[in-house]
Formats: C-alpha cells, structure tokens, sequence
C-alpha cells in the first residue's frame, strides 16, 4: 500500500475513533435516563397533547409549524410506551401527568437529534481547525452544556431545529471546500436545500439560516451558472419538503373534535371548514387555503402572547441583550427530596462554554473592525467566515430586538452556536497574545485546558441539569453570577436591575 494510501487509512481510523468517543461522551450527557423525570415540563404540556391528536388524527392549530410536533407522535408510535394514546387529546394545554405515563416515546426523537448533532459540531470544528484533538475539544461546548441539555432532552421542538440547523452548517463548510467538484457540490446544496426545508417546517426562529445562500454566492462569483443552479436547487428542495410536510399534516390532523377551541375548528375560515367537512384536507388544491388560515393561526397566537414584564415575580422571559451572559436562567420543575433539599430541573448555562462563546463574538467583531480600519500584522486567513457567522449572529439578534412579545433564554440556542463556531474561527486567528507567540502548540494545550474547564463546570452545575437534590446551601453556593437570577424554592428572587412585585399593569 502507498504512503498516501496508508495516510488515507490511519485518518479515517483517527476519525472514526474521534467520533465514536464524542458519541459515547454525548450519550451519556444527553440520552442516558431520559425518560427522567417522568412529569411534565416547561412546553411539553403543550406538546404531548399535540402529539396525542396527530395520533387520534384531530384536526388542531397550533402557533409552530408542525414538524416538530409530528417527531414527538413518531417517537411514541415506535416506542409505544403507553397503553393508551388519548389522555391528553381534549385540550391544547394538559396540566396534570396521566397515571402510569411514560415520557420515554415522545422525547426520543429530540433527544435523538440532540445525541446525533455532537458528531456533527465535532465535523464542522475539524473542518475549520484541520485536526481532531482540537476539534474533539472544541465539540465539549456542545456536549457538555447544561443549558442545552437540560432543554434538549425534554419533548421540544428545539432539539430537531437546532439539528438541522448545525447539518446546514456543516453543508454549507463542505459546499465552500468541493465547490470546484461539481458532483459533490450540487449534492450537497440538494441535502442544504433538504435541510432549510426541515428546519422552517419545524420553528420559524430558523428562518436566519436562509442568509446561508446568499453567503455562499460571495465565494462563487462570478461562476454565475454555478450560483444559479445553487439557488434552483437548494429552494426548489426547500419548498418540496416544505410543502410535503405540511400537506402531511393537513392530511393526518382531519377530524374534528368538538370540545377544542372554538368548537375544535380554531379559527379556521369558511372556507376551511367547508374543506373538512367534505374530506379535501388531503388534496394539493385544499394546500393555498389550509396553509393560510394557518399562517393567521400564528399570527393571532402570537398577538396574544404578553411582553417581557420584569417586575412579575412570576417572568421567566428575559431581554436579548442579557442572553450572552446567561441571564435569566429558568426553574423549569422543583420537587421535594426530604425535609433538607429539593431537587430541580434549571436551565442553566454552562459558565465557561457560554464566556468562549462571548470572547468569540467579541474577538470575532474587534478583529473585521480592525482588519478594516487599520491594517493587521498578520493577515486574517477566515475573514469570509468570521464575516458570515457574525452577520447571521448580528442577524438573529436584530430580528429578536424587533418582536414585542416575551422571549427566553432558551431563544438563544441557534445564535450560541454560531458563537462556538466563532470562537474556533477566533482561536486560530489569534498569532500573538501581548509578548506570547501562539504556535502549534500552546494552542492544543490552551484547548485541552478549555475542554478540561467546560467538563468541570458541567460538573459543578449537573445537579440542575438532572433533576438532583441540592440543599438550600449547595444551591446558594451554584448562584454565582447574579444576572442569572438563579433562586431556590424558600429563596427571593436577585435584585438587580429591577425588584420583583405585583405591578398593577402587568399583562397576565
């Protein structure tokens, strides 16, 4: 065998080994006992329910579009983990746990995506840092933060978004490394165009990720036809899945149950009623209507949603601008363990994943700043994907400033990631530090010693993460940075910016 031949297999041996460890790693942080705890929180009491009518096949609307939610029915359909499938069918919004419930069918499929999206961070970092062991220890900003996990391993719709969203990512490094190989790369922008398709079926916060296609034609100009097919293909696949899912949906959700909103027709017009009614939902020709009256489903959900109110004691939502700095983490389920402690499930960031992220936004811009105002010693060789991620980060978050409604720290996720992205892209730049020049390395050592403080930290806060019971005191001394407004159940809320009371014109 040649030298390039044997090169070609110990590399693909490091890589399969590199990914079988993050594999196992992200195993055990997002998918061992994820059937724990077996109640409800935060979204899935809107969730399951939803589940539960695409298994019935009742029609329902819904402020999200619906793949997010027909995944959760999928994972119950093949699990099968309850004897029953209509607990929870005659209300939108389901307050109590059915007895002998089991969570273990409607939260695989997000758990699933969670779990499969590590290799796929891991992927993405090795192409940008063009080795495994930093690339390997880059990915623990995903695997082992708390904040994603204690989300992602709840019946959500954050977990199949965010998958998709770090699988366009990854298509998207790909796209720009084979765009001289026109087989790969027309193969790739069908699989992004797949992809987009799959996330705006799912939340329409994934909508940024679209900015991916016009990013991509700055490289290619002026191969004009190349941009071209670029387009038709990744669009006209957008629009098929689009379509297909959402026809999938107005087929599955046909019959009307009467104790639902509005006598279980929502606010369907005429026209759709009369749909229902004589059994078109499944035809193409029904598609305009269906698809409109639940677009203004949305919009009228969303009109109803109040604004951020920080003076309610009650508020879990928190301002945009706190999100980069943890701020405000969420209490999503206490319980009681014994007469000394409480046990919790909090969404809680991860200290030292969530600062690298921050230091990559912030090196990130300062270095485009400078690079542009004032000439560089060195020359920055990722100029181009310092500038896309950072416009997609600014993007989001310019998007988030405009909406009135209450948003949460959870919002944050998809922008997060953009942020460990920059902070790889920002690690490599960097050449010097004051008198200390960055080599080879001094930068796999500053990386180990990262990986090493990210897995601390998850350690110090995993109690939170997985529902374990803390004392009043063990809890206390986790409530470090103030702006998080952490607080345990006998404890008052932090103070910082605004004292929590009853205002008296708060919105319920």
């Amino acid at each position: 065998m040649s030298n390039r031949g044997l090169k070609k297999k110990s590399s693909l041996r490091k890589g399969l080994l590199f990914t079988g460890f993050i594999l196992l790693l992200s195993y055990f942080t997002y998918v061992h006992n994820y059937a724990a705890p077996a109640s409800y929180f935060w979204d899935e009491n809107y969730h399951i329910p939803s589940a539960q009518k695409y298994m019935n096949g009742i029609f329902f609307m819904e402020p999200h579009p619906p793949l997010g939610k027909m995944l959760i029915a999928l994972g119950e359909v093949l699990i099968d983990a309850n004897a029953l499938d209509d607990q929870t069918i005659h209300a939108d919004y389901n307050r109590s746990v059915p007895p002998d419930f089991s969570f273990r069918g409607f939260r695989f499929f997000p758990v699933l995506f969670s779990w499969l999206a590590a290799p796929l961070m891991l992927w993405i970092f090795l192409l940008l840092m063009k080795d495994w062991l930093n690339a390997t220890m880059l990915s623990f900003l995903y695997v082992f933060d708390n904040a994603l996990i204690v989300h992602n391993r709840g019946a959500m719709l954050d977990p199949p978004m965010l998958f998709f969203c770090i699988a366009m990512m990854l298509l998207f490094l790909l796209m720009l490394r084979w765009k001289d190989h026109p087989r790969l790369f027309y193969s790739c922008a069908l699989l992004f165009g797949i992809n987009l398709g799959l996330v705006l079926a799912t939340k329409v916060l994934g909508l940024i990720m679209i900015l991916l296609i016009p990013a991509l034609f700055v490289p290619l100009y002026p191969r004009i036809k190349q941009m071209a097919w670029l387009a038709v293909l990744t669009l006209a696949s957008c629009l098929a899945v689009y379509v297909g899912i959402w026809q999938l949906h107005f087929s599955i959700a046909s019959t009307v149950q009467t104790d639902l909103a509005y006598g279980g027709y929502y606010k369907a017009s005429e026209e759709y009623i009369q749909i229902l009614k004589e059994g078109k939902n499944k035809s193409l020709f029904s598609f305009p209507v269906m698809w409109r009256d639940s677009m203004k489903f949305l919009t009228h959900y969303s009109g109803g949603v109040p604004e951020l109110d920080l003076c309610k004691p009650s508020e879990n939502g928190s301002p945009f601008f706190f999100w980069p700095f943890g701020g405000r983490t969420i209490n999503y389920r206490w319980e009681t363990a014994n007469d000394s402690s409480h046990a919790y499930l909090y969404l809680v960031p991860n200290p030292v994943g969530w600062l690298a992220g921050l230091i990559g936004i912030v090196v990130g811009t300062s270095l485009i700043l400078t690079s542009f105002l004032h000439p560089l010693r060195f020359r920055l060789k990722n100029r181009y994907l310092l500038l896309t991620f950072l416009g997609l980060y600014a993007s989001y978050m310019i998007a988030i400033s405009r909406l009135s409604r209450v948003m949460y720290l959870y919002h944050y996720f998809l922008p997060l990631l953009f942020s460990f992205l920059l902070f790889g892209i920002v690690y490599m730049e960097v050449q010097t530090i004051g008198r200390w020049k960055c080599t080879e390395h001094t930068r796999r050592t500053g990386l180990l010693i990262l990986g090493m403080l990210v897995f601390v930290s998850f350690q110090f806060y995993r109690p939170l993460t997985y529902n374990l019971p803390l004392s009043e005191k063990q809890f206390e001394r986790r409530n470090i940075i103030k702006l998080w407004d952490m607080h345990c159940v006998k404890c008052e809320r932090n103070e910082l910016l605004v004292s929590p009371r009853e205002c008296p014109m708060s919105r319920e």
